[in-house]
């Protein structure tokens, strides 16, 4: 266990926000032993132009970032989930596919910057904001002692960082 990567699926609606924000930052501060997937139910097709810069603006290498169906991770021969998080509403409240192995699953709702309407300056805050409120959650998600946690203890853990977190900043 103390070798295993932690491979994570965060699902949304579109995939072309929340999702690959938390995928990104999960990659970087997960430091190799955590990998980080998104995907959505109905997704987009493109990633939103405010992801991508907020996400090359915070140094992240933006070439992973496509948005794509979870379908895809409940096929053969996709990665084995360890955990599947879901950081929009609509999505979890969505039939999941049955996803292989029994991973781990909580809600980490925040708001979709995407639909936030007003001025230039305040969508580019909205992103920020998601950006911060995922990061602030993978960032407990990664300090976690795995290795110490039975299954039970481990899911009450994944429910209060979903929980425990302002959801609007």
């Amino acid at each position: 266990m103390r070798d295993h990567v932690f491979n994570v699926l965060f699902l949304c609606t579109g995939n072309s926000a929340r999702s690959i924000l938390a995928e990104a930052i999960l990659n970087r501060q997960g430091q190799g032993r955590f990998r980080g997937f998104s995907a959505g139910s109905y997704p987009k097709g493109t990633v939103h132009p405010y992801t991508l810069q907020l996400l090359k603006m915070m140094n992240h290498d933006t070439s992973f970032a496509r948005s794509k169906s979870w379908d895809e991770f409940a096929a053969p021969g996709a990665p084995a989930m360890d955990f599947v998080f879901t950081v929009c509403d609509d999505a979890a409240s969505e039939v999941c596919p049955i996803w292989p192995g029994q991973p781990m699953t909580a809600h980490w709702g925040v708001p979709d910057p995407a639909a936030v309407e007003g001025t230039d300056a305040e969508r580019h805050f909205a992103f920020a904001d998601a950006y911060r409120m995922l990061s602030n959650r993978i960032s407990i998600l990664v300090s976690l002692p795995m290795t110490s946690l039975d299954r039970l203890a481990l899911q009450r853990r994944l429910d209060e960082i979903g929980r425990s977190l302002p959801r609007a900043g």
